[in-house]
């Protein structure tokens, strides 16, 4: 089958047409009295030093063959000035000529919002800038979605404290997390990852609805969510960040920067932070929040030469981290592993490096080869009460992507093949389950792009895998311009996984409920791997309502599994493990509304519903803790800033969750056969920044300002060694009021 992956590759190279003739493309256009564009007909497009010229047609667009000696364009209209452009590209989009008089006038510049919804990415995706993340205490990943609603943040139990993802209605295992489109977050580190990537380290987050690329693999089902880093070449020289909450929760963010040619940068990145005080507000006997301390290092590497086509990047991670929670009385250094008091501690010791070296062809900037390499160490050492669970991962990741046109550049493509290697040595108690994944694939994807109508993207993987055998993994997203500034999307695709069943339910050990694995005698677990279709619509209008953006955006998304390995805790004191046996799906519409009221008052607001069940052995369910219901309004206002930095910048957030189904526990016998729901309830958070400088920014806010928290995170917590112990039943905070304070420095 290797033979089939390489000449699956090298047919689609062959798809490239040395001998085509380049054309070079645009649209020419100027503004009238009321700022409103219209074609410029007829103008006149040639070469420097060329006499052969074209026309622009009735809609401004025009078509001229490229000119082996000269780059150089001059673009004319009777009335306008001439524009002159340097081609380095063959569609040059939209030009704009200005008048050879213009009246002076008031020039008024609008800031590019901080989360960006485009109408000409063909896949739904929303992007958001380090701007967006500056508007809470975004301390890491899993805390850099409180103020947009592109995300569902949950509390994944009452004791560890850690915030899980959601998209679609589904948990961040169906997720595709990359950084930098490499794989990051997955396999050992599915339930504490995002809280090892920190959020001031982050460019920009790109979040995508449905199935993802098939150039980044095939196990992406719900959506994907990329971060993309700060670069040294571009980043300020200097940044500090010093963060503090009530919760005795002390952090430090720092990165340096430097240039050492023209050419190579450097920049090292520092986080820490600590957890040392001993909180029970709530007087269960449990700790509301875990001890803890982290140390976190990167050094990035940049180089980029773009006169001869080479840029690269090298990056190495290491970080340590360490939790306790438990018992408030508990000492880890008499008590573990015994039954005096519970306690539980994580142990975390994790090395990335990962490099990206890519070639855009000088003569064909069109034209690109690059190559992504990674190995991931990751190490974790826990127990939960008496019970242990280690897992050690040893990963290796080779990505080889070349992207070129098909006669023009409204057809594009990219193929490449991939491998990835996975070596698990995992333990639970004394019963070892070591495996080790290997999977190649090749794929090849196809792009037509016309920005003023109809664009696609439709792609295909075929993926080699030791376990997963020999499969198909086809996606297809469409997106057609219905009318001025409005889209409509629509994606359908097929992912497939294996599910690291322990390794992605760590807060389930949290209780005394006894794991049971059904076995099908599938390689995994003697589990059949997880395969599901996703497929849906959006829709996105922008319009100027006052003179102010508006955008409205709608999509309907459902998620169906063919095969899914079913997490089954609806028998008190048992969680059991075991494939499907009928239907599983996920169905999720959310309506967004984001307007600007006043000059730098912006409001977003976002209603959410979903629909997800599965067919348990005991009858179809919904899905538990999964608010059936949300909603997510943001209000945000600056003042303008002065030329040398001063602002004031205010934030307030408001999550409204829905009822939540809860399982059944033992405790409680007046509780029906498929469990209760939970209330509902609100979440406020605020944040005041003021700028003092573009060197200075002070901040306070807080979080639950309502002090809502879950009146029984913790069940059975006087007998935590009992048969009805169990805290991972979390739908709700169980610190109330967080307020924080810090300040950011910086040196542009």
């Amino acid at each position: 089958m290797k033979t089939v992956l390489f000449l699956f590759f090298f047919i689609s190279l062959g798809l490239i047409s040395s001998s085509a003739q380049i054309q070079i493309k645009g649209t020419v256009k100027a503004y009238n009295h009321g700022q409103t564009l219209f074609p410029l007909s007829n103008a006149q497009v040639n070469w420097l030093n060329d006499e052969a010229s074209v026309y622009t047609d009735t809609d401004g667009k025009f078509e001229i063959s490229k000119n082996p000696t000269s780059r150089t364009l001059i673009i004319q209209y009777p009335n306008f000035r001439n524009d002159t452009l340097l081609v380095n590209r063959p569609n040059l989009g939209l030009l704009i000529l200005k008048p050879e008089i213009e009246l002076e006038a008031v020039v008024l510049s609008q800031q590019i919002s901080s989360v960006q919804r485009s109408l000409f990415d063909v896949q739904n995706v929303v992007t958001v800038d380090s701007r967006e993340m500056l508007k809470a205490a975004c301390c890491n990943l899993s805390e850099s979605f409180e103020t947009n609603p592109a995300v569902d943040v949950n509390i994944a139990d009452a004791i560890t404290g850690t915030k899980q993802i959601q998209i679609l209605g589904l948990n961040s295992p169906y997720l595709l997390i990359t950084q930098e489109n490499i794989p990051s977050t997955r396999g050992a580190s599915s339930s504490q990852g995002l809280s090892f990537i920190p959020g001031s380290w982050i460019e920009s987050i790109q979040i995508t609805k449905g199935m993802g690329s098939v150039v980044n693999g095939y196990e992406s089902i719900s959506g994907q969510i990329n971060t993309t880093l700060r670069k040294p070449q571009t980043d300020q020289p200097l940044f500090l960040n010093i963060y503090a909450n009530n919760f005795a929760r002390f952090e430090l963010n720092s990165r340096w920067n430097t240039p050492l040619s023209d050419k190579l940068a450097t920049g090292i990145f520092l986080h820490a932070n600590t957890r040392t005080a001993k909180i029970d507000d709530n007087g269960d006997g449990f700790l509301d929040t875990p001890l803890s301390e982290q140390i976190n290092l990167m050094n990035r590497w940049q180089f980029g030469d773009p006169n001869s086509g080479w840029i690269s990047f090298l990056t190495w991670q290491y970080l340590k981290d360490h939790k306790q929670t438990g018992e408030i009385h508990f000492d880890k250094n008499r008590h573990k592993l015994s039954s005096t008091y519970w306690g539980s501690e994580h142990h975390s010791d994790r090395l990335d490096v990962s490099s990206k070296l890519g070639y855009v062809f000088p003569d064909l900037p069109f034209q690109s080869i690059g190559l992504q390499l990674a190995y991931t160490y990751h190490n974790q050492d826990a127990y939960y009460g008496l019970r242990t669970y280690d897992i050690q991962q040893n990963s290796l990741y080779g990505n080889l992507i070349f992207s070129s046109i098909i006669g023009s550049t409204m057809h594009k493509y990219k193929t490449g093949i991939s491998v990835m290697v996975d070596n698990y040595r995992e333990r639970l108690n004394t019963t070892p389950l070591n495996r080790v994944d290997n999977a190649m694939g090749a794929f090849f994807e196809y792009s037509y792009t016309d920005l003023d109508k109809f664009s696609m993207v439709a792609g295909l993987r075929f993926d080699v895998h030791n376990r997963l055998g020999e499969f198909l993994s086809p996606r297809l997203h469409l997106r057609y311009s219905v009318w001025d500034k409005a889209a409509i999307r629509a994606s359908i695709g097929r992912g497939k996984r294996n599910a690291n069943i322990l390794a992605e339910n760590q807060k389930l050990f949290n209780s005394s409920r006894q794991i049971q694995i059904e076995n099908s005698n599938a390689s995994t677990y003697g589990l059949e791997p997880e395969i599901a279709w996703n497929y849906g619509v959006s829709f996105t209008q922008k319009l100027f309502v006052n003179k102010r953006l508006l955008v409205f955006s709608a999509d309907y998304y459902r998620t169906q599994f063919e095969n899914q390995v079913v997490v089954d805790w609806e028998t008190p004191g048992e969680i059991s493990f075991y494939n499907l046996q009928g239907d599983s799906y996920s169905n999720s519409f959310q309506i967004d509304l984001s307007y600007e009221l006043l000059q730098n008052l912006e409001l977003r607001a976002t209603y959410k519903n979903y629909e997800v069940k599965t067919d348990y052995k005991t009858a179809k369910l919904d899905k538990p803790l999964q608010p059936k219901q949300r909603f997510f309004a943001n209000l945000s206002y600056q003042t303008v800033r002065s030329p040398i930095g001063k602002q004031w910048r205010f934030d307030t957030t408001v999550h409204w969750q829905g009822k939540q189904r809860l399982p059944r526990n033992g405790l409680d016998p007046t509780m029906n056969t498929h469990g209760s729901y939970s209330p509902s309830y609100t979440l406020v958070n605020t944040q005041i920044t003021r700028a003092f400088s573009n060197k200075l920014e002070l901040y306070l806010g807080g979080e639950n300002i309502t002090n809502y928290t879950q009146s029984t995170p913790v069940i059975a917590s006087d007998d935590p060694f009992g048969p009805n112990f169990d805290a991972s039943m979390s739908y709700a905070p169980v610190l109330s009021g967080v307020y924080y304070v810090g300040f950011r420095y910086k040196i542009n």
